[in-house]
């Protein structure tokens, strides 16, 4: 079934979306100032680009959508029915270069950390969370 045609329509939307400023990351961008945590946001420089970050202090988050990140247990990670041999295989290769990327900042000596879209709605465990990550990482 990887032969069949893409759908114009489900093709024009796939690439509506965004890869950055997505609405999770807005929020936890926000969540951080409000804390009045310093960080900075997509830094290309690291590997993986985090959503947001600080070298000094050596942290790391990234906000992973749902569904393209393949959240386990998580009723927004579907699979396409059609194409489904193609969608499997993308998720798969992602889930493997985030973990690389990961591992890649921890070897350089950060603290990383996941926040899952679906997360993003409590805002106290998210100010919790984001409070322990980040609290006065030095190296």
């Amino acid at each position: 079934m990887a032969g069949l045609p893409t759908d114009p329509v489900r093709s024009a939307l796939m690439k509506r979306v965004r890869r950055s400023g997505t609405s999770a990351e807005l929020i936890v961008a926000n969540v951080c100032r409000t804390l009045g945590i310093a960080c900075r946001r997509n830094v290309r420089s690291l590997p993986g680009s985090p959503d947001l970050a600080n070298k000094s202090r050596r942290w790391a988050i990234f906000v992973n959508g749902c569904y393209w990140h393949h959240h386990t247990g998580c009723t927004r990670a579907t699979t396409p029915e059609r194409n489904n041999e193609f969608w499997v295989e993308k998720f798969r290769a992602n889930r493997r270069r985030d973990a690389a990327k990961i591992r890649q900042l921890r070897a350089d000596g950060f603290k990383v950390a996941l926040v899952w879209e679906c997360e993003v709605g409590d805002d106290l465990r998210l100010r919790r969370r984001l409070a322990q990550i980040c609290a006065n990482r030095v190296s």
